[in-house]
């Protein structure tokens, strides 16, 4: 077979790009090219230094534009414009578009990835132009495409349901873990905890600043159990780690509403290379958001044995099993509880350590390649 996957989302610079849809090309190609060495892979990308690991099979062929595609409209142009004729100069048999939109004169068989339709679900977080971008263009591709992988099932029947396709077109096909998470030795989490000066414990929570995320119910939780049971957390600080996305500054106003200034970090971006220490520093981690697709980060958290509190919403209960506590995105009572549970309660903790453990060992980015490797010979079949 002759595969394109249109990687122009993949993004290496050390920003909120990185994270998300752009970590999940990066990866599912990463696997292919440990999975599959018999077909011939052809991997669209921008303009940019890519890491010497990308894409590294001899059967993989990078083909980069000279365009700025990490601009939405340039991105935009090219996908719908430019594509047509550069699919039919590679004679592909499949092309894969891991984010919602295929080329509507695309001369191939093609598959798109929906990992999510918030912006249909919760269009009031959206800016009005991107959210009518992504409704047109997701709905004619879901019906253009061959085939559909979202993350989760709980995606696959949203997608049945708000884009009215056949249930037979989708396919689950849930994200892995990458093996750098894990419990790590105490005398490196130590150093590590000390190079970055940070509390002896704390809570985490690390993704894009943006509403969707939920924030603002962490914040208030924190404060509320801190007005409550000011035992309960004592010598605790808020971490929130992160890149700005949009629509941010509200948590910052409230961080300082709430008076918690003093105990609040925003580190900033995380390096990637960084993110198992953080997690292994961590006393838990907490993930408010009020929607996802997948959700990795909690799975990551989870695999390095950071005990979660995560929202019992969308994907999330499926990614954390019953090894993660979880509540209503809307419930400030309920995140306050679970933080005291996991703060004051040590036996608790360790009951969830090991249950995040055996959670995590379910997904692997291996898995995730063999599988979505099979819809692809399914299509083109």
């Amino acid at each position: 077979m002759r595969i394109a996957i249109n990687a122009h989302l993949v993004a290496f610079n050390k920003s909120y790009r990185q994270a998300g849809v752009s970590k999940y090309t990066e990866l599912l190609i990463n696997n292919l090219a440990r999975l599959d060495q018999a077909d011939q892979f052809f991997i669209y990308v921008g303009k940019g230094i890519r890491p010497a690991e990308f894409a590294n099979a001899p059967n993989f062929h990078i083909r980069a534009s000279r365009l700025p595609t990490i601009r939405p409209p340039v991105r935009i142009g090219w996908e719908q414009f430019l594509a047509p004729a550069v699919l039919l100069r590679d004679r592909l048999d499949l092309l894969h578009c891991p984010v919602n939109v295929v080329p509507l004169a695309a001369p191939c068989q093609t598959i798109v990835t929906i990992h999510d339709l918030g912006f249909m679900r919760y269009p009031e977080r959206y800016r009005t132009a991107k959210r009518r971008y992504l409704r047109a263009a997701t709905t004619l591709s879901a019906h253009r495409a061959a085939h559909i992988i979202t993350d989760a099932e709980s995606g696959r029947q949203e997608i049945i349901e708000l884009l009215g396709v056949r249930p037979e077109k989708v396919s689950a096909v849930p994200l892995g873990v990458d093996t750098q998470f894990k419990p790590l030795e105490p005398n490196q989490v130590e150093a590590f905890r000390q190079e970055k000066q940070l509390p002896k414990r704390f809570v985490l929570y690390i993704g894009t600043l943006e509403p969707r995320k939920n924030l603002p119910l962490l914040l208030r939780g924190f404060a509320r159990l801190q007005h409550e049971n000011p035992n309960a957390v004592e010598g605790v600080e808020l971490v929130l780690g992160g890149a700005k996305g949009w629509l941010y500054d509200d948590i910052f106003r409230l961080v300082r509403e709430l008076e918690l200034e003093p105990i609040t970090r925003f580190p900033g971006y995380v390096n990637e290379e960084e993110l198992p220490l953080w997690y292994n520093s961590a006393e838990c981690f907490v993930y408010p958001s009020v929607y996802e697709g997948f959700g990795l980060p909690p799975l990551e958290a989870m695999a390095c044995g950071c005990p979660v509190i995560t929202s019992n919403t969308s994907s999330l209960p499926e990614v954390v099993g019953e090894a993660g506590l979880t509540v209503s995105p809307e419930d400030e009572t309920g995140l306050s509880k679970a933080l005291a549970c996991l703060l004051t309660d040590s036996t608790e903790r360790t009951r969830r350590w090991e249950l995040g453990l055996k959670q995590a060992q379910k997904f692997t980015w291996e898995e995730t390649a063999r599988r979505t490797l099979e819809i692809y010979r399914r299509v083109v079949q």
